[in-house]
């Protein structure tokens, strides 16, 4: 049988479905090499650091490997082994760069041993290693990872105290030769001298003083070697979406966007895109630590989305990330998982409300019904607007509000989030806010929370951003909820999308009566974890408004990538921060000209 998808010409079903699983391939030479230069470097670096070592048994081995040579050896072992750890990674992951500092450093490792050592063996261990690396050229093809030049003081930092701190141990390793009783001031001292290639108060005896100077030194180079190399490169900067990937994705989502309650959010402005080859599908992903992340369903036709997804592969391959999905609906995660031959995991649900049955009458809405009568009664009025229907001072106060009171300093939010509010490209979106008239004397006036909701088509909305005064009465999100839903209708919204409930599944049948001890503990689990993360409190707010549950997955290519993806994707949604210190990071400003939005998480659990 044979098909035509996305412009292709006609192929058939196995050719192409053997066309898309090709991911990024497994081949053993370059896990081979990088673990073989992982157990090099470690030994180089123990060979360098501790003297014992050296003169033990394990000496003849160390002997034969790269970086033990001559009258250095303590200093060479040490930097050749440092070099060696920090291209090992580089070389499994197929990369290219790291591939030509390996076929480098490696024949002139073998010329060092036979120069200093006359070590035959040494000399084929070298050129082995090195023989493989040429042989399998083809397979170190990797592109570089975005980055900026500010990983140069990222390096500075890290390798800078790395450097200390393995500076202090070569210090202290021996305690026959030192003169004296220096304190550790002193040898912390030494180091730092020692580190730029200055002679430090603490002395040896023979020849012992020599070889800390080098070892030292060694590092000191090392550091300054490496970190002028990351600020003096090409420099790749972030993911940014370029005017013309916006408007094209704009126009996708015009005829497309009611498939997905997180379609509008590929419009971050913080994402890259990759479109199928005829143009009628997209995929948005930011990189995060080696990961490919993507949010969502791909935007556009289904009928085209296996081009886009080939795309998202095919550039996945070339610079060897790990790719994977989050939050994507069942009919995405079917597709991505039958066109890339990934596996899907049922990651949470997300909360649908339909507007035409939601009510405020009945039993089981009784808790919210008291909740938002009670606010009314206290003086609090809602209004439920498009954003092009707010004015410009209003929603500027409305922006300043909604940065003053976020919940944490670290920005969250990567596959539900747009991260901007009051864009003027932004229009259809809608704010709903609650003020307290005569209470105009704060900064924001009688502001007291907003709701932000996205596009999701033509007829319905996603939550995107709950923010509130903490000083203002519990129950604000309840409030403007209830007004949101019950002014859809005038908007034009039949749907709305509430927050996405993480294990909600397991959360619900974990509570029911005769729940199993293994699905009680998972769920204690949960709870446990809610301490940091919204599990739990997100699960019990969604439940007020009696939504439908949509099941949303996460796509991955194995499961030793899980631990991985996991915590790039608690670096995306911002749960985890491994960026610069606060003094040291970039002051330039979004591109919708404010911070992006963080996860508020006083809001739920005060409402």
């Amino acid at each position: 049988m044979s098909v035509t998808v996305d412009g292709d010409k006609s192929v058939s079903v196995p050719q192409r479905m053997r066309r898309l699983l090709r991911g990024p391939r497994t081949e053993s030479v370059p896990v081979v090499v990088g673990t073989a230069c992982t157990v090099v470097g470690l030994i180089d670096v123990a060979a360098g650091v501790f003297p014992r070592f050296r003169h033990s048994r394990m000496h003849t081995l160390a002997e034969v490997l790269p970086g033990a040579l001559g009258p250095f050896a303590a200093a060479l072992s040490l930097s050749a082994g440092m070099l060696l750890l920090l291209l090992a990674h580089g070389l499994k992951r197929h990369k290219r760069r790291a591939w030509r500092a390996a076929v480098v450093l490696l024949p002139a490792g073998a010329a060092a041993q036979f120069a200093y050592r006359h070590s035959v063996v040494g000399v084929l261990v070298s050129l082995t290693l090195c023989y493989l690396l040429v042989r399998h050229r083809d397979q170190f093809r990797a592109l570089p990872d975005p980055r900026s030049r500010w990983r140069a003081l990222a390096n500075f930092v890290l390798l800078g105290a790395g450097s200390l701190a393995l500076g202090l141990v070569i210090v202290s390793v021996h305690p026959g030769r030192v003169v004296g009783d220096p304190s550790i001031a002193d040898r912390l001292q030494h180091v730092l001298y020692g580190l730029f290639g200055v002679e430090g108060p603490v002395d040896y005896a023979g020849r012992t003083s020599w070889t800390v100077a080098y070892s030292l030194g060694a590092l000191g180079l090392l550091t300054a070697v490496t970190t002028i190399y990351l600020a003096f490169r090409p420099e790749h900067p972030a993911a940014r979406l370029t005017e013309d990937d916006e408007s094209r994705l704009r126009a996708l989502l015009e005829t497309h966007g009611g498939r997905d309650s997180l379609g509008h959010f590929a419009l971050r402005r913080d994402k890259a895109v990759v479109f199928s080859p005829s143009g009628k599908a997209a995929v948005c992903y930011r990189v995060v630590s080696g990961v490919m992340l993507a949010g969502g369903d791909p935007i556009g036709d289904v009928e085209a989305w296996p081009g886009a997804i080939e795309r998202f592969m095919d550039e996945a391959k070339a610079h060897s990330w790990t790719p994977a999905v989050m939050g994507c609906s069942e009919r995405g995660g079917e597709v991505w998982t039958r066109e890339t031959g990934l596996t899907a995991l049922e990651l949470g649900d997300e909360a649908v409300v339909d507007v035409a049955d939601f009510s405020l009458a009945g039993r089981a809405m009784r808790n919210v019904r008291q909740m938002v009568g009670r606010i009314e009664r206290n003086g609090y009025e809602t209004r439920v607007r498009r954003a092009r229907d707010i004015g410009a001072t209003e929603l500027e106060r409305i922006r300043r509000a909604a940065a003053d009171w976020r919940g944490t300093d670290t920005e969250r939010g990567f596959s539900m989030a747009l991260g901007r509010i009051g864009d003027p490209a932004d229009g259809d979106c809608v704010i709903a806010t609650a003020h307290l008239p005569g209470s105009g004397d704060g900064p924001h006036g009688d502001l007291k929370a907003v709701l932000h909701f996205v596009p999701w088509g033509r007829d319905g909305m996603s939550l995107e951003l709950m923010r509130r005064d903490r000083s203002a009465d519990p129950g604000m999100n309840e409030l403007l909820i209830v007004a949101s839903l019950q002014a859809a209708g005038k908007l034009g919204v039949a749907r709305v999308s509430l927050n996405f409930a993480m294990f909600r599944s397991a959360l619900a049948r974990g509570e029911r009566l005769g729940a199993g001890p293994v699905l009680r503990c998972w769920r204690g689990l949960l709870i446990f974890l809610s301490r940091w993360f919204q599990i739990e409190s997100l699960y019990k707010f969604n439940a007020k408004f009696r939504p439908r549950w949509e099941p949303r997955f996460v796509v991955f290519r194995t499961s030793r990538d899980l631990p991985r993806i996991g915590i790039a994707a608690m670096q995306a949604e911002g749960f985890v921060n491994l960026s610069l210190p606060r003094p040291f990071r970039s002051r330039s400003p979004h591109p919708c000209g404010h911070t992006l939005r963080s996860a508020p998480e006083h809001e739920v659990r005060a409402a």
